[in-house]
């Protein structure tokens, strides 16, 4: 690909990304959700029960790792791969590891912040074109209908 489907010329590319993008985040939600809660059950008992006390901190090295891997290895998360969308550099290509640790980061500081921006992020991708959120637009990323 040669940079990233121009909205107005390849619309096709953008057709309903922002509502299969929040499909997708519901759907890897779950996902994490259910290794978190198999691998707070795991170490349960080697640390006597304490590890629940750190449970959001297991659920964020898990979100991280996840989103990471499945990023950096397709450039879509599993919910993305199931609503046929991935992310796209400014250029056209892929992400590379390194572009997923940033999106991944900047993804979680969204949250970090209380949600607020997590928020302006999701008003962004639905009211800005491409329907970009706050890490796309730092890193020159978009989200777009996977290519046939």
């Amino acid at each position: 690909m040669d940079g990233l489907p121009d909205p107005d010329h390849d619309p096709q590319f953008y057709d309903g990304v922002p509502l299969r993008r929040f499909i997708a985040w519901i759907i890897d939600i779950v996902i994490v959700g259910v290794l978190t809660t198999l691998a707070l059950f795991v170490l349960a008992l080697p640390s006597l029960g304490l590890i629940f006390f750190i449970s959001l901190g297991v659920w964020a090295v898990i979100d991280f790792l996840y989103r990471v891997m499945t990023l950096s290895g397709g450039s879509a998360t599993l919910g993305m791969r199931m609503m046929g969308i991935e992310i796209r550099t400014v250029t056209g290509d892929r992400l590379t590891s390194g572009l997923a640790v940033l999106h991944t980061a900047l993804y979680l500081v969204c949250y970090a912040a209380g949600g607020l921006l997590q928020i302006a992020s999701v008003v962004l991708m639905v009211a800005a074109r491409p329907g970009r959120g706050i890490p796309d637009f730092i890193l020159g990323t978009a989200a777009i209908n996977r290519p046939v």
